[in-house]
Parts: structure tokens; C-alpha cells; sequence
């Protein structure tokens, strides 16, 4: 009895500790968000004030959608841009890992090794040749040339592949004995397997094109067709003075994200779960 009131006090004050640290680390955020519903003549006051003592929140995040910088449109660019990349790099990442995984040739490990010397190659380094054929072949100042950029991805295929080596052989052996085709098992048998894996490869997918600045900003010319993150530099560097509109932008920018983890939470769990279990 004893040892196990000492076992609930300890989770009892671990439980306390790490809520105090939760808190350290919500209360940039939470700043950020009380700026953006402030005057800009209440964003330095000091002793700092958490809750607004003048809302003016409606004003700041109309100025910040619908004002010289149109949020609304980058935020459909980079909504668009990152849904087709994120639905286009599972699926060739988790064709590719099954590949990879099931299919046996003479050459499987030798090709597998070259993918993952790619990834070694930082991308800095090929981004002039791909500039250049990006501009050669009309891919150049496109929506469409930085969804293929981010289609291919080493990391996926890779991670994936690991969760694929986990489905036994004799589920492969039976489909093949029942007339099914490495598509229909992939499709039937592989891939409802590693749902979990494939859930949490598109929540990271999705973060980090969402967040890519580098590519947009080499790859894209048109203001129009900005995804946030150029557009939030841009509104920044013009509204630099505008702490509570820039605060407004930041909130905006990062809404998303915030949405699909807790949406994709629950999987990513699952995955990580799956994947200690399997190793």
C-alpha cells in the first residue's frame, strides 16, 4: 500500500512539472496571440498585458486578409500546394517502400543505397541545376514544378520501407497464391497495414512544405502565386513597424498547423507506437 501511494505521489508531481513546462513553452504563443488582438499602442506596454484592455482584433486580422497583402490568397496557394505534394509523396514514397520491401531483383539493394546516398546531398547543392531545368523545361515560376519538388521524397521512402519489411512474407505469398498482382496487394493488403506510418509521413509532409521558404522563394516569381511564408516575409519587411498586424500574420500562418496535429495526433501516436513495437 504504501509503495503504491509512493508510485501515484511520484507521477503526481512529474505530472505537475510537466505541466509548468507545458506553460513555459505555450507562453510565446499565447503572447503572440494576445498581440494580435491589440491596439499597436498596447503591444510594449509594460507591465505586460496578457489580456487586451482595447480589442482590436476584427480590424487587425481584416487589415491582414483582405488589405495590400491579400493573406487569403496565399493562404489557397499554400493550402493547394501543400495538399497535392503531401497526397503525391505518400503515394510515391509508400510505392517506392514497397517496392523496396517486397519486390526482390538482383540490383533492389544496390538502387536502395543509392537513394540513400541522395538524401546526403544537401539541397543547396543541386539548386542551380535545378533551376536550370526547371526554367528549360517550363516548370520555372509554377505551382506545379514545386509540388513535383516536394513529391520525391528519400526520407518517406525510407521510412516507410521499414514499416513494409514488417508485413509478413506469407501475407504477400497468399495474395499472389489467390491471383493478385503487387498493385492490388500494395493496395489491398500493404498499405491499410501501415496506415499509421503513412498518417504520420503526411503530417510531417504537410508541416514542411507548409513551412518551405527556400523553395518558393527560388523557385517562384509572380506575387500571386506566393505561398505564406515568402508573403509573410514580405508583409513583415513592409510592416515593420505594425507589431499587433505582424503578430495577426504569424497567428494566421500557423493556425493550420496547429490543426492538422491535433486532427493527426492520434495517428502519429499510433505510428510511433507501431514502429517501436516492429523494432
Amino acid at each position: 500500500m504504501n509503495v503504491q501511494s509512493g508510485i501515484d505521489w511520484r507521477k503526481a508531481v512529474m505530472t505537475a512539472i510537466m505541466f509548468v513546462i507545458s506553460i513555459l513553452f505555450l507562453l510565446p504563443f499565447i503572447w503572440m496571440l494576445m498581440t494580435s488582438f491589440k491596439m499597436e499602442t498596447d503591444v510594449f506596454t509594460y507591465p505586460i498585458q496578457w489580456i487586451p484592455q482595447t480589442w482590436n482584433a476584427i480590424e487587425n486580422y481584416k487589415e491582414v486578409w483582405f488589405g495590400d497583402y491579400p493573406f487569403y490568397l496565399y493562404y489557397w496557394n499554400s493550402i493547394k500546394i501543400s495538399i497535392l505534394t503531401t497526397i503525391t509523396s505518400c503515394l510515391v514514397s509508400a510505392l517506392a517502400a514497397y517496392g523496396f520491401s517486397k519486390i526482390h531483383f538482383a540490383a533492389s539493394n544496390g538502387l536502395f543505397m543509392i537513394v540513400l546516398v541522395t538524401y546526403m546531398i544537401p539541397s543547396q547543392a543541386i539548386l542551380v541545376p535545378q533551376f536550370i531545368l526547371y526554367r528549360n523545361i517550363g516548370l520555372f515560376d509554377s505551382h506545379l514544378g514545386l509540388i513535383i519538388i516536394g513529391s520525391f521524397s528519400v526520407l518517406g521512402t525510407f521510412m516507410l520501407r521499414q514499416f513494409f519489411i514488417g508485413i509478413h512474407q506469407e501475407f504477400i505469398e497468399s495474395a499472389k497464391l489467390d491471383g493478385a498482382g503487387h498493385f492490388r496487394i500494395f493496395y489491398s493488403i500493404g498499405l491499410p497495414l501501415v496506415k499509421p506510418a503513412v498518417a504520420t509521413y503526411a503530417i510531417l509532409r504537410f508541416i514542411w512544405t507548409w513551412n518551405d521558404y527556400q523553395n518558393p522563394l527560388i523557385f517562384l516569381r509572380t506575387d500571386n502565386l506566393y505561398t505564406l511564408p515568402l508573403a509573410l516575409q514580405k508583409f513583415t519587411s513592409m510592416s515593420g513597424e505594425f507589431y499587433s498586424l505582424i503578430m495577426a500574420g504569424a497567428v494566421s500562418a500557423i493556425l493550420p498547423l496547429v490543426i492538422v496535429f491535433i486532427i493527426g495526433q492520434k495517428s502519429v501516436i499510433e505510428g510511433i507506437a507501431l514502429g517501436g513495437v516492429k523494432g
